[in-house]
């Protein structure tokens, strides 16, 4: 894409995404959060799997010090578009049809921590360290929190936006924020494995799994209306393409079609 940010696709459909602006430990500014929104746009067209990961020593520092001094001079109405703009990338990568892997390659805090949260699973190297850090600088995690809250839950969140401090890989695992962590020598191994993985799933039945896990979550207070988009969702996948080709396979004893494919059917 640009120098900030960089885009490959394998030939099996696994997208790399790497933030690039290591000189300033990968942190938002105005130009990388329309970059990343137009870049996940692309993936949601075209990719099977998305590995989100960072240039350097850093995944995130959160926010460019720069875009943050120019933005408190700027009005609200000002801050408030551009609060929307970050809203609307981190919305991109949490809806994205695809499965998505955080590749943590260094430290992670504020909007850092946020991108991670949208990722369906996270992976990181075991000297990582994470923080929403915000109330330090009379601020809140606000626009990330739609994000963050759900993954780490309201105990926790009210500990670590409160109290701004950081937090180490076993504490993010434990708090549910990251799924494993492991020397850097053994990253990408991992995350090759998840992705394996999740090749091996059909990619329509993979994204109707996150669009059923927000349904549960949007619906969960009314019984009826999830019995009836879970029944409708099971109903549309038995008869699909996809579907009848899994199971085919299963019955056949042999492996579904879309193993080895290079893009979604």
């Amino acid at each position: 894409m640009t120098e900030i940010l960089t885009l490959t696709t394998d030939d099996r459909g696994v997208a790399t995404l790497k933030l690039n602006r290591p000189e300033v430990h990968n942190a938002f500014n105005a130009e990388l959060i329309a970059e990343l929104t137009d870049a996940f746009d692309q993936v949601s067209e075209q990719a099977r799997v998305l590995v989100l990961t960072g240039q350097g020593h850093s995944f995130s520092a959160g926010a460019d010090l720069n875009w943050m001094r120019a933005m408190a001079e700027a009005s609200e109405s000002e801050n408030r578009k551009d609060a929307e703009r970050l809203a609307n990338m981190l919305r991109k990568l949490d809806q994205l049809p695809c499965p998505t892997i955080a590749r943590i390659n260094g430290h992670a805090f504020g909007g850092g921590v946020g991108l991670i949260a949208c990722c369906d699973l996270a992976v990181a190297m075991e000297s990582a360290k994470f923080g929403l850090t915000e109330v330090r600088l009379g601020l809140a995690p606000a626009t990330i929190a739609p994000f963050v809250v759900p993954k780490i839950g309201v105990k926790h969140a009210r500990r670590f936006m409160l109290t701004g401090e950081r937090m180490n890989v076993d504490t993010a695992i434990c708090i549910g924020l990251v799924s494993a962590a492991m020397p850097a020598a053994h990253l990408d191994g991992h995350v090759n494995d998840l992705v394996d993985l999740l090749l091996a799933g059909g990619p329509h039945a993979q994204a109707h799994v996150k669009e059923l896990i927000r349904t549960i979550t949007v619906h969960a207070g009314d019984p009826t209306e999830l019995d009836r988009r879970t029944s409708e969702m099971i109903a549309t996948l038995r008869v699909s393409r996809e579907g009848q080709e899994g199971l085919n396979a299963f019955l056949e004893k042999r492996k579904p079609s879309w193993i080895g494919n290079t893009g979604k059917d």
